[in-house]
This record gives C-alpha cells, structure tokens and sequence, in this order.
C-alpha cells in the first residue's frame, strides 16, 4: 500500500472542485454556502483509488485571495499538486500565488491542468500551453506534463488519472517510521461518536486506543477511532488523510491549528530559527516588521528578526528568527510561508532550522544555523546538544526535534554515545564537551578541598551543588556517569582520596579517647578538646567526625561524642532497667548514667531520634525497636 496526498492549486473559479469531482465522483465542496455560491470556501477532500494497492488522497483548496490562509492550512502535507488554468482565462494572480506557495513549501512534483477546453478553439489551446510553459520557467514545474481536460465533457479525464497514477508512483511516500504528527484541519462532532479531528498524518502511524496528546494545549486523550476516506482502519499512517475519533475531549478544546502527536515527543515554541526567502516581485521587509506565519495548518503573527542585516530585499535569502505570538509545534526541517501584515500577500517562505531556539545576544554567532542549514545529521543532532548546555536534551524530545526517521535517528545517537561524543544520563543527552568543563572544574573543586580538608572524608554533596548553582536533577546525572567521583550518602569525595593517617593524627586520637574515658558521661565539648589538646576548634571537628566514621565514638549532638564502649554502656544500662521499669523520668535516667541534666537531655533527644527511647509526654518508654539491643 502506498498513500500519497495531491493538492489542487490555481485561481478562483477555474475549476478546481469540478475537476476532482471528476476525477474520484466526490465533491468536495461540503459546505452549504460552497453550493449555494459555487465557489470553494474551505478545504474539500475526495481520494483515488488504483488497483495496485496506491491511494491518492485529494485536497481541494479555495482559489480566492480572501482565502488564501485556507489554502495554505491543505498544502502543508501535499506531496504533489495540480495547478488548474482554465483555458478561458489563463494565468491569473491566484495561479501565481499558489505556484509561489507550492515552491516555497518545497514541493517537487506536479502536473499542469488546463480545465474548461470545451470552452474555447484548439489555436487558442495552444496559446495557453505556450503562455503556461513560459509561466513555469525556473520552478519544479518546468518541464511538467500539462493536460487538456473538460470537467464537463469528461475529456482527458481517464488519461489524468493515469498521469497522476504515474507520477504518485514515483513520488517518495512520508515515513511512518517517526512520531506520529497529525496537523489538524478539521474539528467536528458525530451523534454517538463524540469529538473527530481530521488531517493528514504527515509522520509516523498511529492505532487504535493509543494515548495521543494534543498541541499546543497538552490536552491528553485516547484513540477511539480511525476513519481514512469514510472506511474504518485499525492504524493510520503517514501519508494518508485520517479522521480521528477522541476519547475525553470537547470540539471546543479544539481548533485548526492544533495538532495531534505522539505524547512527550514535541515541544511547543514561539521562538524560531529558520532560513527566510523573499519571493522575486515581494517587496523588501526590515528587521522587526510584522508578517503572517503560516506552519502546517497553524497561523500566527511573527516579527522577523534578521541576524546579520537590517534589510531583506526581494530574492534574497537570510538566517533569521521568528517570534510568534502564540505558540505552534515545529519541528527541524518543516517548511512554512510568510505573508505581508498588511495588505495580505504572499511574500516568501523557507524551512525551520531550529524550533527550540533561543534568543540571542546582538553579536552572537550564528554558526550553529550553517551547520542546521548545511550539515550532517550527525553534525546537527551534536550541535543542538552541545546548545542545549549543561542540562542537555531529553532523548524523545530531541527525537521530535528534527524530521527523519525514527530508526535513523536513534542509530545516529548511539555512534555517537559509542563515539563518547554524546553522554547519557535518566534518557537525557549531554555533550560530552560540555560535560568535561563541568567535570574538571568539580573535580578540582574537590581536590582543593581535600588539600584543605585532609582530615574530612568529603564534602557536602549540597555545598558542591549551590557552589556551581546546578539543578538538583543536572547534578545527580553528571554524578551518575562520573567515575572519578564517589557519592556516599551526603558526602562527595574524589576516588583516589582517602584520609591521610599519620603519627600526629593517631597521637590526637589517643588524647581525645583517654579525655571522653576519663569524663564518662560528661563528656568535654568540642571546644574544650581543642583547648585540652592545642588545635583548632575546626581541626578537632574534623578528626571527631573521621573517628565517628571509623566506629571509635558516638555522635551525640555535634557540641559533644562519647566513646564507643560508653555508649554501648548506656545501651546496657537502659535494657537493665526497662526489664525492671516501664517508664523513666529525665531525673532517672540522670542519676542512672551519673551525669547532670545538661547532659542527659540531648543524650535522651539522641536515643528517641534513633528509636531506642520513646517519650510519652513527660517520661521515657522503651521503643518497640529496642529489642534488647544492650546485649547484642
């Protein structure tokens, strides 16, 4: 099966709808005012079948100036067009226009359709293919078929369907290997059914009861049902024109414009990167101006903001960004046209090259665009990630960034994780130059402070991480893929640091023991030891925390320790006298360790905090978490 979207273009009136519903017995104009004024006012649809398994879908579009803006919501996911000359009239300014159009959204195939023959002499039929041929110069459709039809008579009817037949055939299909990506043109409501959106699928594919989100809203809801030309199909894909049946979700929520995707693939944006080209008769626009921005099916006022000019002239080309004033979903490599602010016409177009832009500082580089422009997939997809600093891009979303396909794309980023170019952390992607500078300047953060520090097993995981003003989720992944860093609980150190352990260190540690055995439990504070042994009040704390670390004392409160075998003591004698007692008073357990009141106090805040003691109003119980522990 293959599913290829034909577009109709051409000037109001010369017989677009009538030449479909000659082609597929469809019309689609749908509309009662479309019928009562024989005109097409909105988007029409019909479909051709073939034998061999190939279905064209048909998007009729209105000829009107006025209408224009709905012309431009069905082109965006054609893949060839028809332009329709009557043969009355000729080349008219709508013909114009949509060629225009047609070339600026990148369409490459297409054939000439010269309707109403019946109406005018042979001689003057070849006049009209002369002028046409002339018409076409230096677009993609110079060189193409043109055909003589008569909606009414049914001349050359069967032989278009068979050029069209031909030309599908060699026009490449959109890939369903993607995110799915549905922009819509449609929102109605079906007695019994509920809300039904309609597009066409321009990547991806997409079943029944899958999860769909709905942009830019971020509305979620369920695939109910799947309709492609009034027939029931289990999945869409891309390519073919898809009526979607959504679970949960009102026809007000939704509007054309919005689009329906796979969920947490697409980011929305109204800041927009691009490459911008004026068309040849457009009359110049200065930076700042005003247009109209015309994406898929999606509309918005954007002010054009040149890189490196203050003027662009007709013909000319020039990086630039765009800032809307509503959000739409972009992705890398979508085509879009602009038109004048005021009067409304069509003045150029040209291809997003970065939909997740930022703005940038007057004398900011733009090589990150050339490389968008010109480069490599490989090229691009680093380049974006290395944009994206320190807290990276996750992996989906960098996935619906650019258009490609899905396989491809994931191949790409493995070589280059493989290739220690990209990093990866909790599905988010890093470069890994990016990643380096972050990473030397913490490792030599730390190895200052372990200079500094000898004696402290590390530093605080959260003194490291507001040094560098780091997310709290950035810093765990740079820690999750840094070997050189070990985490232990709230403490960082270096891998190749341990605590130096010398002569001088074990004499301390040997006054400071006999000091705590000899006060019991009245242990000497933090500052009277470094006055007992003439160091610094900072030098005994770090010694007292590496000697906690090694099991030779107890921290208490972070004023006072007490020696292991002491606090193994208490433990002891607390199991004595809960076998004998059920409760203690503050007083009891006092005179029970032979201590004072300002030592009993915190050392009972210690023992509820590590569930040992549990208070109960004014006394102490034994905590069920006690079993007997003194004796273990």
């Amino acid at each position: 099966m293959k599913y290829i979207i034909l577009g109709t273009a051409g000037h109001i009136d010369h017989g677009k709808s009538a030449l479909v519903k000659a082609l597929t017995g469809t019309d689609p104009d749908r509309l009662k005012e479309e019928k009562q004024r024989g005109i097409t006012i909105d988007l029409g649809f019909a479909d051709l079948k073939y034998p061999d398994g190939l279905t064209v879908g048909i998007v009729d579009v209105p000829g009107h100036e006025r209408l224009v803006k709905n012309m431009l919501a069905g082109a965006g996911g054609i893949d060839m067009v028809l332009l329709v000359i009557a043969a009355d009239e000729g080349v008219m300014p709508q013909s114009r226009e949509h060629l225009a159009i047609c070339n600026l959204l990148g369409i490459k195939k297409g054939i000439i359709v010269i309707t109403k023959s019946d109406l005018v002499e042979k001689d003057w039929l070849e006049l009209v293919r002369e002028d046409v041929r002339e018409f076409v110069k230096g677009t993609f459709l110079e060189g193409a078929e043109i055909v003589t039809v008569s909606s009414k008579t049914g001349e050359n009817i069967e032989l278009l369907k068979e050029k069209i037949h031909q030309l599908a055939l060699e026009t490449e299909q959109k890939s369903s290997d993607g995110l799915f990506r549905l922009p819509i043109d449609r929102v109605f409501t079906l007695k019994g059914f509920g809300t039904v959106v309609t597009g066409t699928a321009i990547s991806g594919k997409l079943s029944l009861d899958e999860q769909v989100e709905i942009l830019p809203s971020g509305l979620q809801s369920r695939v109910r049902g799947l309709q492609s030309h009034g027939r029931s199909i289990e999945t869409a894909l891309a390519g073919q024109r898809v009526a979607i049946n959504l679970q949960g979700v009102e026809k007000e929520q939704l509007k054309r414009g919005d689009v329906v995707v796979t969920p947490e693939g697409f980011t929305v944006t109204q800041t927009i990167d691009v490459k911008l080209r004026l068309l040849q008769d457009a009359p110049s626009i200065k930076t700042k101006t005003n247009v109209h921005f015309h994406l898929a099916t999606s509309e918005a006022i954007a002010r054009v903001i040149l890189y490196d000019k203050e003027e662009l002239k007709p013909s000319e080309e020039a990086y630039c960004q765009l800032r809307l004033d509503r959000p739409v979903v972009a992705v890398s490599g979508d085509r879009f046209v602009i038109r004048r602010f005021s009067p409304v016409i069509t003045i150029g177009g040209g291809v997003i090259l970065d939909s997740l832009a930022k703005r940038r500082k007057k004398k900011e580089g733009i090589q990150d665009l050339l490389i968008y422009d010109t480069g490599t997939l490989k090229e691009k997809l680093l380049t974006k990630v290395r944009k994206m600093g320190l807290r990276g891009i996750e992996r989906n979303r960098l996935e619906g960034w650019i258009k490609g396909e899905l396989s491809l794309l994931r191949k790409t980023i493995e070589e280059l994780k493989k290739e220690r170019m990209l990093l990866e952390y909790d599905r988010r992607l890093i470069h890994y130059e990016v990643y380096q500078k972050i990473k030397d300047r913490l490792i030599d953060t730390l190895r200052r402070f372990h200079k500094n520090n000898p004696l402290k097993p590390g530093m605080q995981k959260e003194v490291l991480r507001n040094l560098f003003n780091l997310k709290q989720t950035v810093f765990q992944g740079i820690l999750s893929i840094t070997d050189e860093i070990v985490v232990e609980r709230d403490i960082l150190r270096l891998r190749d640091f341990s605590v130096e352990v010398t002569d001088k260190y074990n004499k301390i540690k040997e006054d400071i023991l006999r000091e705590l055995k000899k006060a019991g439990f009245q242990p000497p504070s933090n500052k009277e030891l470094a006055e007992l042994t003439g160091l610094k009040e900072k030098e005994i704390d770090d010694i007292l925390k590496l000697m906690v670390q090694e099991g030779t004392l107890k921290r208490i409160t972070d004023s006072f320790y007490l020696t292991g075998e002491d606090y193994q003591r208490m433990l002891e004698l607390l199991d004595d006298y809960f076998k004998k007692n059920p409760t203690m008073t503050v007083g009891q357990f006092r005179d029970l360790l032979g201590t004072t009141r300002k030592y009993a106090l915190p050392m009972l805040e210690h023992l509820d905090s590590n569930r040992i003691t549990l208070r109960v109003q004014d006394v102490r119980k034994r905590h069920p978490a006690f079993k007997d522990r003194g004796r273990e």
